[in-house]
């Protein structure tokens, strides 16, 4: 049973360093520049979503994309971060949200 805290106890301080080291910044960026480079993919040059996926690059491997058509949105997301969103605007091009904390 103690190894069970044990692992809790890793898993929860992994956690926590995590988001207080710049990691979360990155993960916010990397998010970011997924969002936006796939929105401008998607619904300026009119490729496919999986299509878009193949401009990634390296380590953004687990971000994952989500099209909202309706809003003309995509969201991507790192694992266990918040999520970030860019929209397409007539005029303006794909248009980072704000994130709120």
């Amino acid at each position: 049973m103690p190894w069970k805290l044990l692992v809790l106890a890793i898993v929860l301080g992994a956690i926590g360093w995590i988001y207080r080291t710049p990691i979360l910044g990155y993960a916010a960026a990397g998010s970011s520049y997924s969002a936006h480079v796939a929105c401008s993919c998607h619904y300026i040059g009119g490729r496919s979503l999986e299509d878009c996926k193949k401009d990634r690059l390296a380590g953004m491997e687990f971000v994952s994309l989500n099209d909202d058509a309706q809003t003309k949105s995509i969201t991507a997301r790192y694992p266990l971060m918040p999520p970030q969103t860019a929209t397409y605007r007539k005029g303006y091009g794909c248009v980072m949200q704000k994130w709120d904390d």
